[in-house]
């Protein structure tokens, strides 16, 4: 005790000896300099953000349209597990028919792709000749050269080797598109099925943050979100559908080789928003142009008219049936999308969408009308 009571003692007396004077007055955050240093501070922090935001955001893409695929074959998995299977089985079953259904599609697509392609190429000098026998391409070639510009171009490629050339070219720029499209593909299959398994974990982790007296309406407007994407992608997937169908179905009247390729790529360009059909329209108008140019024409003609048929008659009521999402709006955000992130925007718009109008139903106008 004594020996404690002298150590207190002595930091007492240095502390008397040892005087650092009074504490200056706080600085006055209303100085021009405070406030000048604080503010560039911000800046550069959220600049440094921004660009680092924008290094990852191909990483961020991923990372969302796996979280849609996730929640759009979450319906087939709850529909497989209410039969009693566990969700690991029910995910694995999903996964293992995905996989099958794209070694079909590549068994059945790539050779009808790479004959009709060869045959193309082997014909198209006697496609710019069939066009000069209609009069009005011939008139338009008389004044302007454009079918004779045409064939030049395309004795000279075959004439000279460049075509070899220009092959080889080609064939390193696809090696490389393909390469970076299988790790793309192989990353979002990975991200998918550790989201589409944790589906559930990843949910009650976020209700967590969510105050305990909201927790369970805010769970239902969770699941409900969570339905309206299902739903959306199960609505694309029956529109693909019936473009499939129909357009095979015409490929057949007009007497298109390998219809049934044809209608499997149109079911696949049917599920990308917007420019979709406009990739299945040319390859579907390419493989026709093999056979005649009438029935090329034919063939643009056939595809434009049931587009339209889609677009205006058959997505707006799809949507408004599966989401309660007016068919202007489905078009609306899809347009808005597409413009601000591309082909995932354009995914991503129509679900958003339906989410926001569902908060909107179900909690902002309630609000009002209270109010």
């Amino acid at each position: 005790m004594a020996i404690s009571e002298r150590m207190k003692r002595k930091v007492k007396d240095s502390a008397t000896a040892q005087n650092f004077g009074d504490a200056g007055a706080p600085m006055d955050r209303a100085h021009p300099f405070y406030f000048g240093f604080v503010a560039t501070i911000g800046a550069l922090t959220a600049f440094v953000l921004m660009r680092a935001l924008a290094s990852a955001s191909q990483v961020f893409i991923l990372i969302l349209v796996a979280l849609f695929l996730a929640i759009g074959l979450n319906p087939a998995v709850e529909a497989i597990r209410k039969r009693g299977l566990s969700r690991i089985t029910a995910v694995t079953i999903i996964f293992v028919s995905v996989i099958v259904a794209v070694i079909i599609f590549g068994a059945l697509i790539v050779p009808p792709l790479i004959s009709q392609g060869t045959n193309l190429i082997e014909i198209a000098p006697s496609l710019l000749n069939q066009l000069k026998d209609n009069p009005t391409i011939a008139s338009i070639n008389d004044s302007y050269g454009i079918i004779d510009t045409l064939e030049k171009k395309l004795n000279s490629i075959t004439s000279d080797g460049t075509l070899l050339i220009s092959a080889f070219g080609g064939v390193v720029g696809v090696g490389k598109t393909v390469l970076s499209g299988t790790f793309t593909a192989l990353t979002i299959l990975v991200l998918t099925l550790y989201f589409i398994t944790s589906l559930n974990q990843m949910t009650e982790l976020g209700l967590k943050l969510v105050p305990v007296s909201r927790r369970p309406r805010v769970a239902l407007l969770t699941n409900a979100i969570i339905a309206r994407v299902g739903a959306f992608v199960g609505s694309q997937i029956l529109i693909s559908s019936i473009a499939a169908i129909l357009l095979t179905i015409f490929g057949v009247i007009l007497g298109l080789p390998s219809p049934v390729a044809i209608g499997i790529i149109i079911f696949v360009c049917g599920l990308v928003p917007l420019i979709g059909h406009f990739l299945g329209c040319a390859i579907f108008t390419v493989i026709a142009l093999t056979q005649s140019v009438s029935i090329g024409l034919a063939a643009f003609l056939g595809y434009i008219i049931y587009l339209q048929i889609e677009n205006y008659i058959l997505t707006p009521k799809i949507m408004k049936r599966t989401l309660n999402l007016p068919g202007a709006v489905t078009i609306i955000a899809a347009l808005i999308g597409t413009s601000l992130l591309g082909l995932v925007g354009g995914l991503l718009a129509v679900p958003i969408a339906a989410s926001i109008i569902l908060i909107l139903d179900e909690v902002i106008i309630p609000r009002a009308e209270k109010s």
